[in-house]
């Protein structure tokens, strides 16, 4: 099993973070179950897990992993979201503690603010002069420098 692979391109999405009468703050995510498609996919199904534990009123989601017969843990908590808060709570610890693997790392690079849009609500779209590059595979093409690729 090759673990770098956790580290490779996946999809993503957009989502408001803020708005106001001049734009919105998008952020980009992954969702939970492309996490788990993906650590399928590296690891093979039976060689991974998740459990959930509470420590100081806090969940903690623990991603182990079985590598050559030994099972290795990386942990990290959530925070609630705003629509369903213990559901949300248990799927940001799951995908924090899939980072601490290396799952998603590149969307800290795609952080877009202030966008002006004309619409406010969460189903924005960056407009086609703020439009990032995606490959055949739907996986956005980020470059640090310069901000999305054209």
């Amino acid at each position: 099993m090759d673990l770098e692979k956790l580290k490779k391109e996946m999809p993503y999405k957009w989502r408001v973070q803020s708005s106001n009468q001049w734009g919105a703050n998008c952020v980009a995510y992954i969702d939970a179950r492309d996490v788990q498609d993906l650590l399928d996919d590296v690891c093979g199904a039976s060689n991974w897990q998740v459990k959930y534990e509470e420590h100081k009123g806090n969940l903690f989601a623990s991603i182990g992993i079985n590598v050559d017969g030994n099972w290795i843990w990386k942990s990290d908590c959530g925070t609630e979201s705003n629509v369903e808060a213990q559901k949300g709570e248990a799927s940001d610890a799951f995908k924090r503690a899939a980072v601490m693997w290396g799952v998603g790392r590149f969307v800290s690079w795609c952080v877009r603010q202030d966008r002006c849009t004309g619409r406010f609500d969460s189903k924005i779209t960056p407009s086609d002069k703020q439009s990032h590059d995606t490959g055949a595979d739907g996986v956005g093409r980020f470059d640090r420098r310069d901000g999305f690729s054209k």
